[in-house]
């Protein structure tokens, strides 16, 4: 495949500044439009620009091969202002100014929740790629709810393996009082009791504050074995800066919404350095393999990852995606594949979020012939011929359960040294009642 050129570039970094700003390009009239909500301003804004980055790409990739049968994706971003009241007010906008049929986002875990009735009401279709973005196991005849990165019990056994695994008798956490970096939290020690671990008590924490000195001392006095740090990367800085200050009592694990530059950029250099955190990995099952029987240790390659980041890099001008963004870039291929074959398959593009949920769950059945992200020219073909694919994108190969949520067997362990984050050995998805 031919990736775009330098003039290409340039008309999509226009579009990527315009579309946080009032007035949008127009689109061609026949444009199948694809609704996103992201973080551009606020505390959460670090990240926003990143993952439309990814969707940009996507959907220039998409056009590239072909659109729907010639008709153009268009994505209409608008900003959540990393706030649940603004936020949830831009969602409406998207759902019934915009008249969005396919919702990207948010990447809040609130906000999900709280239009999770009007995608119902309305029958829309909602991929949801974020970390933080909400359980989607319930059965529903209206709207189509699918979701792409590990949940947060995922990322919580995970680490309670890992302290279980490294003799560790006691754990504790400090965690933001959110939807998704508490229940990270609760996760992790629930999982780490029913391992016959002991759990200390833990602290938690509004984000916004001045200070967190009396709340890192809390947490620390418990003289928990590791304490889990779960919390966004603005506040996470706040919190690890002050806790250096302080003679860095105790032993951090490290949540995977802190896996971001702004963390690093925004610590005294080195505070961090050899504490342990998790995130999604970013390997194909397929390039993974258990070292020996009954061990936790994954030996894992990472090319399909590193192609995607040097294909985002080279579009968007070196800029690198964050690991999330790889996800935000398969929702829209997995959008757009479902209504190739669905259009195929019967003549007309389904309206119904609930219909197109489960269109794309059975096109990710294992059985199915694989289509990769490299070659969508190839894939949008065979899928107009009504040829059912199971996709291979930039941060999965994807098998989604009855409810529509994605099937994760690894996850990805890292380190801090100085400036930069250091992969290490992946582990897989594994804890005691896991569901």
């Amino acid at each position: 495949m031919r990736w775009p050129g330098t003039g290409l570039v340039v008309g999509l970094a226009s579009l990527l500044s315009a579309s946080c700003a009032p007035e949008e390009p127009h689109p061609p009239e026949n444009a199948i439009f694809l609704g996103a909500l992201l973080p551009f301003s606020g505390r959460e804004s670090a990240i926003g620009r990143n993952l439309e980055q990814a969707m940009l790409l996507a959907v220039q990739d998409l056009n590239a091969a072909g659109g729907l049968d010639g008709r153009p994706f268009h994505l209409r971003s608008r900003d959540s202002h990393s706030s649940a009241e603004r936020g949830f007010d831009e969602l409406l906008k998207l759902l019934y100014t915009d008249q969005v049929r396919y919702l990207i986002g948010p990447e809040e875990n609130g906000l999900a929740r709280d239009i999770a009735r009007d995608v119902k009401a309305l029958d829309v279709f909602h991929m949801l790629p974020g970390y933080a973005a909400p359980t989607v196991a319930r059965s529903e005849t209206m709207g189509g709810w699918m979701r792409l990165a590990p949940s947060s019990f995922d990322v919580g056994c995970t680490l309670a393996r890992i302290a279980f695994d490294e003799g560790i008798g006691t754990v504790n956490s400090l965690a933001a009082l959110d939807d998704y970096n508490t229940t990270v939290s609760s996760e992790f020690t629930t999982r780490f009791a029913a391992l016959g671990g002991r759990i200390l008590p833990s602290v938690t924490f509004t984000p916004g504050q001045q200070t967190y000195a009396s709340k890192i001392e809390s947490a620390f006095d418990a003289k928990a074995g590791r304490t889990l740090l779960a919390s966004y990367p603005t506040t996470g800085s706040t919190i690890v800066t002050e806790w250096a200050v302080s003679g860095r009592p105790g032993t951090w694990f490290l949540g995977p919404a802190l896996r971001t530059e702004v963390l690093l950029a925004n610590i005294p250099t080195g505070s961090l350095d050899g504490y342990v955190g998790v995130s999604p990995s970013l390997s194909l099952p397929s390039e993974c393999r258990m070292m020996a029987e009954g061990q936790q240790v994954v030996d894992c390659t990472t090319g399909n990852a590193a192609a995607f980041i040097g294909h985002f890099s080279t579009f968007w001008g070196g800029e690198a995606p964050l690991p999330a963004a790889h996800f935000y870039y398969d929702g829209v291929v997995l959008v757009a594949m479902g209504l190739a074959f669905a259009q195929a398959k019967s003549g007309a593009i389904p309206t119904s979020g609930h219909d197109l949920h489960e269109i794309i769950r059975d096109l990710n059945d294992p059985a199915n012939e694989v289509a990769s992200w490299r070659d969508l020219p190839a894939a949008m073909a065979k899928l107009r011929a009504g040829t059912p694919l199971r996709y291979v994108g930039a941060a999965a190969e994807y098998q989604f359960d009855d409810y529509g949520a994605n099937r994760h067997y690894f996850m990805q362990q890292w380190t801090v040294e100085g400036d930069s984050f250091v992969d290490l050995d992946p582990v897989p998805v594994s804890c005691v009642g896991g569901r």
